[in-house]
């Protein structure tokens, strides 16, 4: 305990130096906000280049405004981090991907922050040192999560959900000594980042391309399971407030965040320079004596005027979910251009010694860096001698250097004259030099090209002959019962309770089995989910796991499961080397991209893959429930309904054992017609994914589908989206 705050690490604040891990990360979405960042009392800045970041539509940097960040940063002690947190394709991680990182690894850039695991992959072979962070977008959720990325050479932080608690943040840090980077002030999605595929399918401007058109911040009416269609059309149901943690920085840091992230890259220097310096005051404050902390309610009242959306909340590290953290409206206020804010700048340890008849020199120590400058002669005073206040004074005059002289010592011989020009040369070549040498220190050697031998996968000449496995997954009871008595049907993912079951009958049909874990694993997962229910499952004759998040392979994998292990497509393979990363770690088979089209498929291997031929294709997993919002909560595992503008109506089924809701398509997504091109694919299997469907409606799809794909048989049109076979994404 210190100043009756318990602490999480306690060795962390005795240790030598604890203040220097605690980092205040900054946005920048122009080299003009990254300056302004950095003056306001950044520790670091993340911004994106020309290609491949999260924010496609800020105004990124050009490459050379970028290596003149990377220098500018060295120079002052700081840190910046380039966001590559997309999902590439193959073409862009072979064609692009080495040319455009190269130059920024070379002049030293301090980490890339991923989403991609074979993006992962692809800088731990080919930029080896380059440290990596996990994005938000790559969903971890829990401490198994933070385990298999401290096993990834090259990993040395994780940013996890936003979603999580402070309890979920400390039992993380808990068991691993990866750095967490949490957000602390900006936007929240509605949805768990990296699984909203809502603008993606909507309008072909993918969150996982960095170029969200926000569908969450648009009114739509509601259909609770009881009621009505609530007819209120300027309800936003999904727009949530901005989060701001001013009053709870003292619990964030105890949970053990060390990196606290500021969101924002897409708005004005003047918020960026305005929340920044509010949260350098504070987290000062903190760091020099945290039982006095408190937050000034002017400061709190300045935030908001800043920017926020309907009011402010604390996000998500004190509740799982609720109303407080909605703002049901999408109105922003934006105001405050005429903030001031005293730049900071950087503390250089000075020693200057003047003895005439010799060199004027001045010794400089910053950052690990030690160096030494001399210019001009010192004389003899003939008349009026430099006194040493005035030296002082003029030595401390640093204009736009990003440095101050704190401390310097002057070492000097009485009765000695100097020009003020020179004193005025040799600070400057004293800057320069250390920027130099801090520049100089941070650069990397040159690393060898990849030598890129394009493997074209080997596809059978006439693909209608091959076998077509189907495997369904099932949400109810009657779905499962349906697709148990299919013959065309091989294998089933089911939820625990029919799994169960029909392993206790024997599994009388012998069909593949694999249990189904949630959409989102938390701290509260279920103990069907457990180890010992997974292994007596497994020796009644389950054959694997379907995971539809990183999180449960993870957990998986501790178990040794990892070769009985399916990927969902929520667990993203677009590329060549995620699907390396993946069968590195032993898994089963993996399940093609939504968001890839036909053209992009036929250059992607899916020997190993499943594709999903038919299924309602969740849009957002949300920690949030409408239902709990709007109505309250009933535990009843609600369908709820959404309406928007143009009158499509997208289910909302409540997930109430888990607590998070899954926000369907308006359409199911359907590859009817679709059979022949699908077969040039070569796909390990096809899937037909069950959720919202009836017995009855279940057994008909049944029917179509294997029909069409295992007879060739001519079914009848059905209403359904074909999602992104045909358009793809950008």
């Amino acid at each position: 305990e210190n100043g009756g705050l318990k602490w999480a690490c306690p060795l962390c604040f005795r240790r030598k130096g604890w203040m220097d891990m605690v980092e205040l990360l900054a946005p920048a979405g122009s080299l003009e906000s990254f300056y302004a960042a950095l003056d306001a009392g950044a520790d670091a800045v993340y911004a994106g280049g020309n290609l491949f970041g999260a924010r496609a539509y800020a105004k990124n940097f050009t490459q050379e405004e970028y290596l003149e960040a990377i220098r500018h940063a060295h120079s002052r002690g700081k840190k910046l981090y380039m966001t590559v947190n997309t999902l590439l394709k193959n073409r862009e991680l072979q064609r692009d991907l080495y040319d455009y990182l190269l130059p920024y690894y070379e002049e030293g850039l301090d980490a890339v922050i991923v989403q991609d695991m074979g993006l992962l992959r692809f800088v731990q072979k080919y930029f080896p040192g380059l440290p990596i962070h996990v994005s938000t977008q790559a969903t971890v959720t829990g401490p198994e999560g933070m385990r298999f990325f401290q096993d990834q050479p090259g990993v040395t932080r994780v940013v996890p959900a936003r979603e999580l608690s402070l309890q979920e943040l400390q039992k993380m840090h808990e068991v691993c000594s990866l750095e967490i980077e949490t957000f602390i002030h900006g936007a929240l999605c509605y949805s768990y980042s990296g699984q909203c595929l809502f603008s993606s399918l909507l309008g072909g401007r993918s969150g996982n391309r960095g170029r969200c058109a926000q569908p969450c911040r648009l009114p739509y009416q509601v259909h609770l399971e009881d009621e009505r269609w609530k007819t209120k059309k300027e309800i936003c149901p999904l727009s949530l407030k901005d989060i701001c943690t001013l009053d709870i920085l003292p619990e964030i840091l105890e949970a053990g965040v060390t990196s606290l992230k500021i969101e924002g890259r897409m708005k004005k220097l003047e918020y960026t320079q305005g929340v920044v310096a509010v949260y350098r005051k504070y987290l000062d404050r903190y760091l020099k004596a945290p039982g006095e902390y408190q937050v000034d309610s002017k400061d709190r009242r300045m935030l908001l005027e800043l920017f926020n959306r309907g009011g402010s909340c604390d996000g998500y590290y004190r509740r799982h979910n609720g109303k407080s953290m909605m703002a049901f409206t999408n109105d922003k206020k934006i105001g405050r251009a005429d903030l001031e804010v005293i730049k900071n700048k950087e503390k250089v340890k000075g020693n200057l010694i003047l003895y005439s008849d010799n060199p004027a020199i001045l010794e400089l120590e910053y950052a690990g860096c030690k160096l030494s400058v001399q210019t001009g002669e010192v004389q003899k005073a003939q008349n009026q001698p430099m006194t040493r206040e005035r030296i002082l004074t003029q030595m401390r005059k640093s204009g736009n250097t990003p440095y101050i002289l704190e401390p310097l010592t002057v070492v000097m011989e009485e009765e000695i004259f100097l020009p003020v020009k020179t004193l005025n040369e040799l600070r400057r070549l004293g800057f320069e030099t250390l920027q130099d040498q801090l520049a100089a220190k941070a650069r990397r050697q040159p690393v060898p090209r990849p030598d890129w031998k394009a493997k074209e996968t080997q596809r059978l000449q006439n693909s209608s002959e091959n076998v077509l496995f189907f495997y369904a997954s099932c949400e109810t009871r009657e779905q499962f019962s349906v697709c148990e008595a299919s013959p065309d049907i091989c294998g089933i993912y089911g939820n625990y309770p029919e799994i169960l079951k029909c392993l206790e009958r024997g599994n009388p049909q012998k069909k593949e089995l694999f249990l189904m874990f949630p959409h989102v694993e938390r701290m509260n997962i279920g103990e069907e989910f457990s180890r010992e229910s997974c292994e007596r499952l497994l020796r009644l004759g389950l054959d694997g796991f379907l995971v539809r998040s990183l999180e449960s392979f993870a957990r998986l994998k501790e178990y040794g499961f990892a070769p009985q292990c399916v990927l969902d497509s929520s667990v993203y393979t677009w590329n060549g080397m995620s699907q390396e990363f993946w069968y590195r770690q032993g898994i089963l088979r993996d399940t093609v991209p939504l968001e890839l089209n036909c053209r992009e498929l036929l250059h992607r291997d899916n020997q190993k893959s499943e594709l999903l031929v038919y299924g309602y294709l969740p849009l957002m997993l949300s920690a949030q429930c409408v239902q709990k919002n709007l109505g309250g909560c009933n535990r009843k595992n609600s369908l709820v309904r959404l309406k928007d503008r143009y009158g499509k109506v997208f289910p909302v089924q409540c997930h109430c054992d888990g607590c998070y809701n899954v926000i369907y398509n308006s359409l199911p997504y359907g590859l009817g017609e679709e059979s022949a091109q699908v077969k040039q694919l070569m796909p390990a299997s096809l899937r037909l994914s069950f959720t919202l469907e009836g017995e009855k409606e279940t057994r008909w799809l049944v029917s179509e589908f294997t029909d069409r794909y295992c007879r060739g048989k001519k079914t009848r049109p059905m209403e359904m989206t074909k999602g992104h076979f045909k358009r793809g994404v950008e």
